[in-house]
């Protein structure tokens, strides 16, 4: 019998007030109602979402609503644990059966019998222990390294991964078999880009929070500001958004936050950097030089229109001061030039049909065929120029890029720039 929708809104916010949840995204509603739905069983639980969204909380949610609630509950970070002993601290090891196993050692698996156990980042198991894991979810019993002795246990397993699982599976790195029994039932985390009416929400709880930790008055950003935060990309989700209230918390004086100080702290980088295309051009053989470069283009041609949305909802406000609507226009022509730039290679790479693998062919000569893709190029002329600017002086010229001196100081010394 399905509840009425009132009483399901109305367990939503009770257990956002128990477990400090903070949104109203309906999104983010409908995890923790599927989540409450799925606690009372013993189904396993499969929960995908990006880095830093908050996926813990949710196998606390359906360990607490349970009947397994007064038993252990154990969080295992999959990624975090070498694979030479991953084997060992999930199911334990008799002693002597390897080098260093002084004494015989029970595993998670048995210590949380009659409770739950969160598996996060499983999908970075190795194939080897993602098979004695499968064994375990579906007959409930596993060995000990070292032993030969079958040991049961009754354990209910929730785990959450951030990875693409349908990439993994076709490279080989996660089993399918293991992956439909995980997937019982699944719950998508949203991430923050996507909750935008919660952002400024969850900036104000945090700022509250660092400003009664460090005994001091509490952020508070202007209009120009809060347009920023809420139109800012945030890849790190909700974990980045904590961590840079409370650099600003920390660092800056003034309490009352503007745009230029907010953006001194928000990283101005692609979504998709260079480095992993790269890496999957490497494990993706069939994939040609010529997609490479489309795939390259077309994506700095969507984030550079995300950071011109962000800046141009600044340069708008009619109230911002002199000095910050010049600051704006500058950063807003050098956007038109870049995405000018970027989106007419795109355009030319759409109109080619032609499977024959080939570089750009130019219409017609032009220097914009020739020009540098490189973002680690631009980035090197932008900070010279700046540099040359300012006669060296580094504050400035941070200020004129709109980073803090400590990145504009770090920078210089990467690149070795003289």
């Amino acid at each position: 019998m399905f509840k009425p929708e009132k009483l399901k809104n109305m367990e939503v916010q009770s257990i956002k007030q128990r477990f400090g949840i903070i949104g109203n995204s309906p999104l983010l509603d409908r995890a923790i109602d599927i989540a409450a739905q799925v606690a009372p069983t013993d189904l396993t639980v499969f929960i995908t979402g990006e880095s830093g969204v908050g996926k813990e909380v949710f196998p606390k949610i359906i360990h607490q609503l349970s009947t397994r609630k007064h038993g252990s509950y154990i969080a295992v970070n999959c990624g975090a644990i070498p694979e030479g002993t991953i084997d060992s601290e999930l199911f334990g090891h008799e002693k002597g059966s390897f080098t260093g196993a002084h004494e015989a050692r029970k595993g998670y698996f048995e210590v949380a019998n009659g409770g739950t156990i969160f598996l996060d980042e499983v999908a970075e198991l190795p194939l080897s222990t993602q098979v004695r894991l499968l064994r375990v979810i579906e007959a409930g019993e596993f060995l000990k390294v070292g032993s030969s002795k079958v040991i049961k246990t009754d354990v209910r397993v929730v785990a959450a991964t951030n990875v693409d699982t349908t990439v993994a599976i076709q490279r080989g790195k996660f089993r399918e078999d293991l992956y439909y029994r995980l997937n019982t039932v699944p719950i998508y985390v949203p991430p923050l880009r996507v909750r935008k009416d919660d952002i400024y929400l969850l900036f104000r709880k945090f700022a509250a929070d660092f400003a009664e930790k460090y005994r001091m008055p509490v952020l508070r950003l202007n209009e120009d500001a809060v347009n920023v935060l809420i139109n800012y990309r945030w890849d790190g989700n909700v974990r980045q958004l904590k961590n840079i209230t409370e650099q600003i918390s920390i660092i800056e004086k003034e309490r009352n936050i503007d745009a230029p100080t907010l953006l001194k702290y928000l990283p101005v980088t692609l979504k998709r950097e260079l480095p992993v295309l790269y890496q999957n051009r490497e494990e993706q053989p069939e994939m040609s030089e010529r997609d490479l470069l489309y795939k390259v283009l077309f994506d700095m041609k969507n984030d550079i229109n995300e950071l011109k949305t962000i800046v141009g909802g600044i340069i708008k406000d009619e109230g911002a001061s002199k000095d910050n609507q010049q600051y704006n226009k500058h950063l807003i022509d050098k956007l038109h030039e870049n995405i000018d730039t970027i989106g007419s290679q795109v355009e030319h790479f759409e109109t080619q049909q032609t499977n024959e693998p080939r570089f750009i062919e130019p219409i017609q000569e032009s220097e914009v065929i020739e020009e540098s893709l490189s973002i680690q190029d631009k980035e090197i002329d932008l900070i010279k120029k700046a540099l040359l600017k300012y006669h060296g002086k580094r504050k400035k010229a941070a200020n004129e890029l709109g980073i803090s001196e400590r990145t504009l100081y770090r920078k210089i010394k990467e690149y070795d720039i003289t």
